[in-house]
């Protein structure tokens, strides 16, 4: 009879212990922190005073425009690619989802990503324009800005403001500043 309880209350606490084991072997992973990398910048429309310069001054944002990033990894290969839209203050906020670095030195975001101009909703300010070299892919910055919530950090990469130009510019608002 004793070996009988004993093998009953056995059983009761195998019962009752399984659930804590398991749970302990993942909870370290369930209080991860889920952790974004995100790249944001500004976009406008370059005033015709200043066409050919880098000059924002008298520029206007422009809300949904199309902004690509891209990433390439340490082989020079596309790695990430994304159209994201600028809101209504010109303003972009871009969640890197699926981004993943394959080497944390080489592939990382301040090497590996830049950020280029696609499209213009606004038909007379559409020419792309150079302004922080974004003909070429504006290189990101770390300005060590991050977002934190309980369960959530995102780490925020900045392109410096791009612009387009408008279309209809005399060549008399034209200088030669690149």
């Amino acid at each position: 009879m004793a070996s009988r309880n004993l093998v009953i209350l056995s059983f009761l606490l195998l019962l009752v212990a399984v659930p804590y084991i398991e749970a302990s072997e993942y909870a370290p992973r369930m209080m991860e922190k889920k952790r974004d990398v995100v790249v944001e910048t500004l976009v406008y429309c370059q005033s015709c005073e200043h066409f050919g310069t880098w000059s924002l001054t008298g520029a206007k944002p422009i809300p949904s425009a199309k902004v690509s990033v891209t990433c390439k990894n340490h082989k020079g290969q596309v790695s990430y690619y994304k159209v994201f839209e600028t809101d209504k203050s010109g303003y972009l906020y871009a969640p890197l989802e699926g981004f993943r670095m394959q080497d944390s030195i080489l592939d990382h975001p301040l090497h590996s990503c830049y950020v280029k101009l696609v499209w213009s909703p606004i038909e007379t300010c559409s020419l792309l324009s150079n302004v922080n070299d974004a003909l070429n892919g504006a290189a990101l910055r770390f300005k060590n800005k991050r977002l934190h919530g309980t369960r959530y950090e995102a780490v925020i990469y900045t392109a410096g403001p791009l612009a387009f130009r408008p279309s209809n510019c005399s060549q008399s608002h034209a200088t030669t500043h690149y």
